[in-house]
C-alpha cells in the first residue's frame, strides 16, 4: 500500500498547478469531477450551505468514528468524492453570500455547479449572470437532463440515468429481470465527462482567451455509454436480450463453474479458444464448424457455453487460473472486496491510499486511489475531504484578504459558518 500521508510524488509538479476551481456542486457526479480536478493539482474551492453542506455528508453509515468510537458527520459516500478540497461554508441566499462568490469568482478558473436548471440564477450566479463580468470564466452545469430539451427541468439523478438510457434493460439475468450496476455508473462518467470537457475547455482558453458553458447531463453520458450494445441496436434495429454475465458480441465470455466454485473466463478470440480447448482437451471444439469463429460462437451461443462448462467444472478453479494465465487466455477470479485490496495487483498501482484524518479514531482514513499515472504530472494527494466550513477563515483571508473583523461580522450575520 502507498501511504499518501504526504503529498504522492512531492518533487513534481502538479499538472493543473495554478487553476482555481469554485465547487458549487454536492452528491456524486459534480464531486467527482471537482475531486478529479483536485487530483491533478488545481485549488478546489468546496462552496457549502452553513449548518447543512453537501448532502452526502448524511449519506450513511458508515461514518467515520472519533477517538471514543462515536460515529462523527462524515460519511464513507462523502469521503468517497471530496479530497483535495477546501470547504468554505457561504450562504448563497443572501446578497452577501452571492457577493462573496462573485467575489471568489474573480480569482477563479472554472466554476462547476449542478443545480436544477436554472437553480442559480435566483442567486445572480447563473451562467448568464456571470458570463460577461468574468469572459475568461469556464461555467460547467451537470444536471440530470441537460440545459435543453423537454426534460430539462427535472432532477436527476443515477438511478433514473440508469434506467431512462437503458443500461438496466441489458444489465440482470432473464430470470430475475433488469438490475442497477451496483455504483452510480451515470454519476461517475457524466463526472469524468465532464473534467475531459473542462480541460479541453481551458486549452481553448489558452489559445483564444475565451471562457465557455459546458453543459453535461447523465443521461446523455450513460446513452453514449451503452457502446458497442447501443450501436449494436442501431445496426440491427433489434433491443438486445438479458444477458447476465454474458457479452453481446463475445463467447465464451461469462462466469464458468470449476469444481470447487467458479471463475471467469474471457475468451477475446479465436486462437484464445483454440489455446483452451487445447488445455481442456477438447480439440474437437475448435474444429467443431459451430464453434470455429467468435461469429458462430455468438449464433450458438448456447451449444458453446454448455460445451465449455462441461470442460471447466472439471478441474479446480485455482488449476484453470493458473494453467489459463500460462497460455495468455484471460481469466480471472471473482473477488469480493476484501478480496480486491488484498490483491498484490491492486496494491502495487495504488488501489488504496492512506490519508491524515485527526477526525478519525486511528488518525488516518483510508480512500480509493486516483487511477491515472502519470510520469511527469502525476496525481497528488494534499487535503483529506474537508470538514463543513473547514476553510471558510483561511479561504476568505488568502484569497480575498478579508481581515478578520470583516470575517466575524459575516458571521455573526449567518452568510458564513
Amino acid at each position: 500500500m502507498n501511504d499518501q500521508s504526504s503529498p504522492a510524488h512531492p518533487a513534481l509538479p502538479a499538472a493543473l498547478e495554478g487553476i482555481r476551481v469554485c465547487d458549487l456542486t454536492r452528491i456524486l457526479a459534480g464531486p467527482t469531477c471537482t475531486q478529479l480536478l483536485g487530483d491533478l493539482g488545481a485549488d478546489v474551492i468546496k462552496i457549502e450551505k452553513p449548518l447543512a453542506g453537501d448532502d452526502t455528508r448524511k449519506w450513511g453509515p458508515p461514518y467515520v468514528k472519533d477517538a471514543q468510537s462515536q460515529e462523527t458527520t462524515e460519511s464513507a459516500y462523502y469521503l468517497s468524492a471530496n479530497r483535495n478540497k477546501r470547504s468554505v461554508a457561504i450562504d448563497i441566499a443572501t446578497d452577501d453570500g452571492q457577493k462573496l462568490i462573485r467575489q471568489i469568482l474573480k480569482h477563479c478558473d472554472i466554476l462547476v455547479e449542478n443545480y436544477k436548471v436554472g437553480g442559480l440564477a435566483k442567486y445572480g450566479l447563473s451562467y448568464e449572470n456571470l458570463k460577461d463580468e468574468y469572459p475568461r470564466l469556464i461555467y460547467c452545469s451537470i444536471t440530470g437532463f441537460g440545459q435543453t430539451g423537454p426534460y430539462a427541468h427535472r432532477a436527476g439523478y443515477d438511478y433514473l440515468a440508469q434506467a431512462m438510457s437503458g443500461l438496466m434493460s441489458i444489465t440482470g439475468h432473464p430470470e430475475t429481470g433488469p438490475v442497477k450496476v451496483g455504483v452510480g455508473v451515470a454519476d461517475l462518467l457524466t463526472g469524468i465527462y465532464a473534467n475531459v470537457a473542462i480541460l479541453a475547455a481551458l486549452r481553448h482558453r489558452d489559445r483564444t482567451g475565451e471562457g465557455q458553458h459546458l453543459d453535461l447531463a447523465l443521461l446523455d453520458c450513460q446513452v453514449s455509454w451503452l457502446v458497442n450494445e447501443g450501436t449494436n441496436y442501431l445496426l440491427s434495429g433489434k433491443a438486445p436480450p438479458l444477458l447476465g454475465d454474458q457479452h453481446a458480441n463475445i463467447v465464451p465470455y461469462k462466469v464458468v463453474p470449476a469444481s470447487d466454485g467458479q471463475f471467469i473466463l474471457a475468451i477475446g478470440n479465436d486462437h484464445q479458444f483454440q489455446k483452451f480447448c487445447t488445455l481442456a482437451r477438447k480439440s474437437e471444439l475448435a474444429d467443431d464448424p459451430r464453434f470455429k469463429t467468435n461469429s458462430a460462437r455468438v449464433k450458438n451461443r448456447a451449444a458453446c457455453n454448455a460445451a465449455v462448462e462441461a470442460a471447466t467444472i472439471t478441474r479446480t478453479r485455482d488449476e484453470w487460473l493458473t494453467a489459463l494465465d500460462q497460455l495468455g487466455v484471460p481469466a480471472g477470479p471473482l473477488c469480493t472486496l476484501d478480496q480486491v485490496f488484498a490483491d498484490p495487483q491492486v496494491q502495487h498501482r495504488d488501489g488504496k491510499i492512506t490519508m491524515p484524518y485527526p477526525q478519525a479514531k486511528s488518525g488516518t482514513i483510508s480512500l480509493l486511489g486516483n487511477p491515472i499515472h502519470a510520469n511527469k504530472t502525476p496525481p497528488t494527494y494534499r487535503r483529506a475531504p474537508p470538514t463543513l466550513g473547514q476553510h471558510t477563515d483561511e479561504v476568505l483571508a488568502d484569497i480575498l484578504q478579508m481581515p478578520a473583523s470583516s470575517i466575524a461580522q459575516l458571521r455573526k450575520k449567518g452568510v458564513i459558518e
